[in-house]
């Protein structure tokens, strides 16, 4: 298992830069931004030779790519939106061919103004993800999703649901504990539950403002925030050790959301604190 780290956060930087401070500092790998526009990787410019370039300068750093990250919304109630979105996903799967990456990751959509989550999932992933999965899997392509709140996949439930909607192997997630945890779903028994689907994992925290939410509820605002692991109530060796258990030995990437500490204080903290659990 190693740390590495999401690159958004270095969104406006070279790939030169990000692999410089990464490199320095010892990270594992790194999950590559991408999509249309991207200062890292643009899907509508990249190229065999620009895969070429990338792939020199992180071997000079020492670094491998974990994932492509094509967060984007797959289930737009737009269909030129979608399918434009569908398409950056497209895109990422070639690339990550031309970069030996095996693992795209992206979101199971956010439902359309009105609709169930549960309908989405069975009408609209019904839909969307077959021919993206068919194809990634003709280039030996997982397809990750990560498990924010706001999209299809909001709870156990939903997972268990898109799972039995698209069984397909190389189909399951980028495991990312912080969106569990304040909902008070059990993040332990995720890990037990969906073992074979994990493919990629986010490492972010989440701090819980017990005293805002004693006054709020549990509806309100304010009594929660993502924050850097080891800095919110996640416990990081419980979960690290189940991951383990169930077979998982790959990344920890830093998805940096904690608006408290600066950007590489923050990655540098979460490895720091990552690291004590993980023999190298």
């Amino acid at each position: 298992m190693y740390v590495g780290i999401l690159t958004a956060p270095f969104s406006r930087e070279s790939m030169e830069v990000v692999a410089a401070f990464a490199g320095e500092y010892g990270f594992g790998g790194l999950e590559i931004g991408t999509g249309p526009g991207s200062k890292h990787i643009d899907t509508n410019t990249f190229t065999q030779k620009d895969a070429d370039a990338l792939r020199d300068l992180l071997d000079r750093r020492a670094l491998q790519i974990s994932s492509l990250a094509a967060y984007t919304n797959l289930t737009d109630g737009d269909p030129e939106k979608r399918k434009a979105n569908i398409q950056t996903v497209h895109r990422a799967i070639d690339i990550a061919v031309w970069l030996g990456v095996d693992v795209v990751c992206t979101l199971a959509g956010l439902p359309p103004a009105g609709k169930d989550k549960y309908k989405v999932i069975e009408e609209d992933c019904a839909q969307v993800f077959p021919p993206l999965l068919e194809y990634a899997e003709s280039k030996g392509i997982k397809i990750a999703l990560e498990n924010w709140t706001a999209t299809n996949i909001q709870h156990l439930g939903h997972w268990q649901r898109l799972f039995e909607v698209l069984p397909n192997a190389n189909f399951g997630l980028n495991f990312d504990p912080s969106h569990l945890y304040w909902q008070d779903i059990d993040y332990i028994e995720a890990v037990d539950k969906f073992a074979p689907r994990i493919f990629h994992t986010h490492a972010k925290d989440t701090e819980i403002k017990a005293h805002r939410r004693r006054w709020v509820g549990n509806h309100g605002d304010g009594w929660w925030r993502y924050v850097i692991p080891g800095l919110g109530q996640i416990q990081w060796g419980e979960y690290i050790a189940a991951l383990r258990r169930n077979g998982y030995n790959g990344v920890l990437s830093i998805e940096h959301e904690d608006d408290a500490v600066e950007r590489e204080e923050g990655f540098l903290i979460g490895k720091k604190y990552l690291e004590q659990f993980i023999a190298y």
